[in-house]
């Protein structure tokens, strides 16, 4: 059995649930500048599924099931688990133009570019499903 102190671990990815897998995927192409995979389908299970990847190889799977009652929470609603999702883009600059694009697209913009009190420069914005995705630098 390895050690801990041998194992180099990263995360893969990270799922979401959605009903429509399709406007996530343009949510994260159009503005995030995320490279879709071929959509991945299971009739037998009601299973669909697309991988996006991120430059410097993150990646997100988008997921929709018929087979799962998915429970809605409010939109910018905190909850136990998963809570944002944070994105670099690189610079300043970036994050207040990106949240501007974002804000005249029609999407919530919870908290604009700020400095945090740990050092970080961050909007927050919600994706088409109500997921917070933090915009940083």
């Amino acid at each position: 059995r390895p050690s801990t102190r041998s194992l180099v671990a990263r995360i893969e990815h990270v799922a979401l649930w959605t009903r429509d897998v399709e406007r996530l995927r343009e949510f994260y192409v159009r503005h995030f500048g995320a490279r879709a995979g071929a959509p991945y389908r299971n009739p037998g299970k009601g299973f669909d599924s697309c991988f996006l990847e991120f430059e410097g190889g993150a990646r997100l799977e988008i997921m929709r099931t018929t087979q799962l009652e998915l429970v809605d929470a409010p939109p910018c609603a905190q909850r136990r688990g998963l809570t944002h999702i944070a994105v670099s883009v690189g610079s300043e600059e970036r994050v207040d133009s990106l949240t501007s694009e974002l804000r005249a697209a029609g999407f919530s913009v919870v908290d604009a570019p700020r400095r945090t009190g740990d050092g970080y420069y961050e909007s927050v914005v919600l994706d088409p499903d109500g997921n917070r995705i933090e915009i940083t630098v």
